[in-house]
């Protein structure tokens, strides 16, 4: 069955977070801190900030707000102190993140034939900045705000397709994760993998590779274009 819509998660998928928020944490902490330490701390809360929604010990919140309790959990223990006004405009480093080279130009070449959206944790004002900011071509942005659920939740991805008015089978998730993969395929998705192996660096040691036989596998955007035919 040939996919109508192509749903892409976006951190480490389309955009490199780690060295796009390394930078920016290089900017606003003091010299001496280690601004990589400190972008992978930040990441490491991210997952089970989101697990207290997905287990419903609070009521769902924005990713920006997630994010910011995050941050301010790591500058306590890296010991930094910055003000109000400093913590809110490094909270908004998640806004501008920066595309992997191949991002754009293979977005571009899909959108030529299917629908494509983020299908991601992100909020909608986020992933708004971030396109405007990266050049990302979305025809659509919907994020976890409409669909009030994180993946690797089902809802994320059944409620995301019903919104665009397509049934599971006739989207693809594409992602450089394959946890991800898996919960949309167990949604009745169709699947593609990207290969990001450094999206955590160069000790990086998990999503190396396809560990299952997604409808597609392929090392970048531009790739996955080629072999969809765009």
């Amino acid at each position: 069955m040939t996919a109508k819509v192509l749903l892409f998660d976006v951190f480490g998928t389309v955009v490199d977070w780690r060295t796009s928020v390394a930078a920016q944490c290089a900017h606003a902490v003091p010299k001496g801190v280690d601004s990589y330490a400190f972008a992978d701390r930040w990441r490491s809360l991210y997952q089970p900030s989101m697990e207290e929604v997905r287990s419903g010990a609070r009521e769902f919140v924005r990713l920006d707000v997630l994010h910011l309790e995050s941050l301010r959990t790591v500058l306590d223990e890296f010991g930094v102190r910055l003000p109000a006004e400093a913590v809110a405009e490094l909270n908004s480093a998640w806004h501008r993140l920066t595309p992997w080279p191949d991002s754009v130009s293979g977005l571009e070449r899909l959108k030529s034939q299917f629908v494509i959206a983020p299908l991601s944790n992100g909020n909608i004002s986020l992933l708004l900045d971030m396109a405007k900011n990266a050049g990302l071509p979305w025809d659509a942005i919907l994020g976890a705000e409409p669909v009030r659920a994180y993946k690797p939740s089902p809802e994320a991805y059944l409620r995301t397709a019903d919104l665009l008015g397509v049934p599971p089978e006739h989207c693809m998730m594409v992602a450089a994760h394959n946890s991800d993969l898996d919960a949309a395929r167990a949604c009745g998705f169709q699947t593609a993998f990207i290969a990001r192996p450094t999206e955590h660096g160069p000790s990086q040691s998990t999503d190396l590779t396809a560990e299952s036989d997604w409808t597609h596998s392929v090392s970048s955007i531009v790739e996955l274009a080629s072999a969809l035919g765009c």
